[in-house]
């Protein structure tokens, strides 16, 4: 692929400040929605609802809703792995971390996508690559630092953060293996709708004991994950990915967790230690050795 093609057009840039956005706040106020809606409540209804709205605006442009012959057994690989194997680790290990940590620790996901595109896409692993790869894991065991006293009793978050993250990035790849032939919309509205299914059928069977009337502003932030985060974000980052290679698309999350700890600060009053700044530069120096283009 040359140098043209590899390069994100302005639609795709005005697509990745506005997902950097929508994804980056999504992360504190998920910590809000929290209080109020129980983790698999929040993301499956999120899922169904996002899925059901990309449907309407699928039919309302006029396009099919039916699948491509052949393609449901990828599809149900892809959702697997970028819908539920994401949303459901993801909830669970920010409810048991600060925000701006989990989404440092969640958008490690580029690191793993280069990683599994060398296994399936048959990339070379660069010098670069390897740096990156070291660099992220410096990282996260620099944001392990202060939380280490609570790990030997309940490591669980990090955990939780880093299977969704590997989760993700083997999606990532996945995504560009194994293409499906649909558009953007249609493809986002079909794996919103079908994770949605065992997400919300787990919520039934183990939190409808849970379920209580929700406060105004975890509404508003579940309002906010449904149409912003789901429907738009999930939405640009489909179209971002068949638009351009891996390691392009994954520049789209360079942005995501300052956002997220920015607003950490900003909206639920998180003062990261400097564990979390130094975890960060790591986290981000990795990114940009990997992903930024090198000069000629």
């Amino acid at each position: 692929m040359n140098a043209e093609h590899a390069r994100l057009p302005r639609l795709g840039l005005a697509l990745l400040v506005l997902l950097a956005l929508g994804w980056g706040l999504s992360w504190p106020i998920m910590k809000i929605v929290l209080r109020d809606i129980p983790p698999l409540t929040f993301r499956g209804s999120c899922l169904l609802l996002g899925g059901l709205g990309l449907l309407l605006i699928v039919r309302l442009d006029g396009q099919p809703w039916r699948l491509p012959p052949g393609v449901l057994g990828r599809l149900l690989l892809l959702t697997a792995t970028n819908i539920v194997g994401w949303n459901v680790l993801m909830v669970y290990g920010v409810g048991l971390m600060p925000s701006g940590r989990a989404a440092l620790l969640g958008y490690t996901m580029p690191l793993w996508s280069i990683a599994f595109s060398v296994w399936l896409l048959g990339e070379r692993l660069t010098s670069r690559r390897l740096l990156g790869l070291a660099l992220g894991l410096a990282g996260v065991a620099a944001l392990m630092g202060s939380y280490r006293g609570q790990l030997a009793a309940a490591p669980a978050g990090l955990l939780l953060m880093l299977g969704a993250a590997m989760s993700w990035g083997l999606g990532v790849a996945l995504l560009k293996k194994y293409p499906l032939g649909m558009s953007a919309t249609l493809l986002t509205a079909w794996m919103l709708l079908i994770g949605a299914l065992p997400v919300c059928l787990a919520a039934v069977a183990l939190e409808a004991g849970q379920w209580r009337p929700v406060g105004f502003w975890p509404g508003f932030g579940w309002v906010y994950n449904v149409l912003v985060a789901f429907m738009f974000c999930y939405w640009a980052w489909n179209r971002i990915v068949l638009m351009v290679p891996v390691a392009v698309s994954s520049l789209g999350s360079l942005a995501v967790p300052l956002v997220g700890v920015i607003g950490g600060m900003l909206i639920l009053g998180e003062r990261p230690g400097w564990n979390e700044y130094l975890g960060a530069a790591l986290i981000l120096a990795a990114l940009a050795s990997v992903l930024l283009p090198q000069r000629r």
